[in-house]
């Protein structure tokens, strides 16, 4: 169970989007970037912790720049909302976990076959306190921003219609191509 426990305006070079934190019982706080109404089926993201992409600006994936397009892309549409989820860094292993894997990666792993050398599954995110929130947002549909079929199938699984998948493809980079090939060749993300 989460609990909404408070609500500002955030300031982004995008727009002033409304910023909902919800805590859960173990401490762990997701926010939601909202703007506008969320009626009818608004574009969304659901967008994974990523402290070495999202803060800084680390090359070896496509995580801020997926955040940045998708907060310009629900600004220019007027309506919408980025759920940022805490606890999801590394597809749900945590950073120091990642950062052990990233080290396996160095030595020639994919992330995939890091992520299970050390123990874990390729991808360990649940996207229940996702759905929750956009349940306590009065968004019962959505227009998913993403290339992920898993969380188009997470969210489906807790209750939230996804009306349409809509692409967010970034261009890949000498330091992110094989990530992104491992996404799309061994995840099944839908890139091109």
């Amino acid at each position: 169970m989460i609990t909404h426990i408070a609500t500002a305006t955030i300031q982004t070079k995008w727009a002033a989007f409304a910023c909902h934190v919800y805590r859960r019982p173990d401490g762990i706080e997701h926010a939601a970037l909202v703007l506008g109404d969320l009626a009818g089926a608004p574009l969304v993201r659901v967008h994974s912790e990523c402290l070495t992409g999202d803060v800084f600006a680390s090359r070896r994936c496509d995580c801020g720049a997926q955040r940045d397009l998708a907060l310009e892309r629900i600004a220019t549409e007027g309506r919408g909302a980025l759920l940022y989820l805490r606890g999801h860094e590394g597809r749900g292993i945590g950073l120091g976990e990642k950062l052990r894997a990233y080290a396996l990666q160095e030595a020639g792993y994919d992330t995939v076959d890091a992520n299970l050398a050390l123990g874990h599954p390729a991808d360990g995110r649940d996207y229940a306190d996702a759905a929750a929130i956009l349940h306590d947002l009065g968004a019962r549909s959505v227009r998913l921003l993403t290339n992920n079929p898993l969380k188009s199938e997470g969210l489906t699984a807790c209750g939230i219609e996804v009306t349409e998948r809509v692409p967010l493809l970034v261009a890949a980079t000498p330091d992110s191509d094989v990530y992104l090939r491992t996404k799309r060749e061994r995840m099944g993300h839908l890139l091109n």
